[in-house]
């Protein structure tokens, strides 16, 4: 069984709004094993959403629609789902008084142009909207099924937990669920991962997938069973060799952060961190202090806009603007926040510095040349120096996240059990 996403408004198009139903969806028909091969965004035109119905029934046994089912002119969904289904619309009166009741409820008066809304496709099979006021409706033709939810991210939620899942359900006797495991990785680019991963990205059951941002690269995991039991027995021995071909750059699984991961095996060390960064618009400091678990493990950040300025706020020189200067500054920096104001903590703070380096003569869209992250630990301290080739508003993130899985790959060495 396939099904298809159809999102429906001009302001989708021409991303004025961020589509969010799309997304929403897609999750949930993994919970009854309905394969999503397409999602299709249309403006508010009567033809063009038609036709992307019917293109979309020529492939898909199931067609989702979301949006375009308000009372104004624009709302055009009705139409163009009849249009697809050759099918006039017909008014239902008790859709009608389920419209006026909920008005009524609210205290206001229903307008005139709310009585569009009642009319549906002829033999749909309406959905009560209680949370709003756009009835839904499912139209089942030989082609195949056509269920038009709202644009309204909460109504559509709504309904497409309690009444459009369970439909699917017994319509279609689905069973099956799509369960999906993601291992997060860090400091690897996505070619060296599909490098590794080559032959086990043409599987088909389950399949593997590489979802790729700054800094880091996702590997997903997705099997298709009869239960979430049976979908586990098929994810675990890939993800086992995924594991083993990844090695320490997987640092964790699902929604889990590098930053998040970094703190708790800092806690479980009994050790802290404080951090110094330039040209990332705090955003090292930003990330750690919001993670969970930061109260008891981070000290603090210092933030500058470049490292003279860092220099200045903890009293260190830079001597010279020269790379091989720049590292030795970083270095001394690290030291200084390693340094702790009792002896009790001696030996038991990090600390991680980054500098992102300008790009002389270069436009700003590529003004970064690179970073310099510098680590003291009670070992040393590592220096690393990064070139950066992507486009500046990605640096800080980039950045950040090679910094803290610099110091979670340390802490990973320094005790592989935890």
């Amino acid at each position: 069984m396939n099904a298809e996403i159809i999102t429906i408004g001009t302001e989708l198009l021409l991303g004025e709004i961020v589509d969010t139903n799309a997304a929403h969806i897609a999750r949930q028909l993994r919970t009854v094993g309905l394969n999503l091969y397409c999602k299709t965004t249309v403006g508010d035109n009567q033809a063009r959403c038609a036709e992307a119905i019917n293109r979309a029934l020529d492939r898909a046994d199931v067609v989702i629609t979301t949006g375009g089912l308000g009372p104004t002119v624009d709302d055009i969904t009705r139409e163009a789902v009849a249009q697809a289904t050759d099918r006039p619309l017909e008014f239902r009166q008790e859709l009608l008084e389920q419209i006026e009741a909920r008005f009524n409820r609210w205290g206001s008066k229903m307008s005139e142009n709310n009585r569009r809304q009642a009319f549906i496709p002829q033999d749909a099979i309406p959905i009560e909207n209680p949370v709003g006021t756009a009835p839904c409706f499912i139209v089942e033709s030989q082609r195949g099924v056509v269920i038009s939810l709202p644009g309204v991210p909460r109504e559509m939620t709504y309904l497409l937990e309690h009444d459009v899942l369970p439909y699917l359900r017994r319509r279609f006797d689905l069973h099956a669920i799509i369960k999906a495991r993601v291992l997060r990785t860090a400091a690897l680019g996505e070619s060296r991962i599909d490098t590794a991963l080559s032959d086990l990205l043409t599987g088909i059951n389950p399949t593997v997938g590489l979802s790729a941002h700054p800094g880091q690269t996702d590997v997903r995991i997705t099997a298709k069973a009869e239960s979430e039991e049976q979908a586990d027995r098929l994810i675990a021995p890939v993800e086992a060799e995924v594991r083993r071909r990844l090695g320490t750059a997987v640092y964790g699984t699902g929604k889990e952060t590098v930053e998040e991961v970094l703190l708790r095996r800092l806690a479980d060390a009994g050790m802290r961190l404080a951090t110094a960064e330039s040209g990332t618009g705090g955003l090292l400091t930003n990330r750690l202090s919001t993670a969970p678990g930061a109260t008891s493990i981070f000290r603090g950040g210092f933030v500058a806009n470049d490292p003279f300025a860092l220099g200045k706020t903890l009293g260190l020189t830079l001597p010279t603007d020269s790379e091989q200067a720049l590292e030795e500054f970083a270095r001394q920096l690290a030291l200084h926040l390693a340094k702790t104001p009792d002896d009790e903590a001696a030996g038991r703070r990090l600390g991680l510095v980054v500098l992102t380096l300008p790009r002389p003569g270069s436009d700003e869209a590529t003004s970064v040349g690179g970073t310099v992250i510098a680590l003291a630990t009670p070992g040393g301290v590592e220096l690393l120096h990064l070139g950066y080739g992507g486009h500046a508003v990605y640096v800080a993130t980039w950045a950040t996240t090679n910094a803290l899985e610099m110091a979670r790959r340390w802490l990973q060495k320094r005790n592989p059990a935890s």
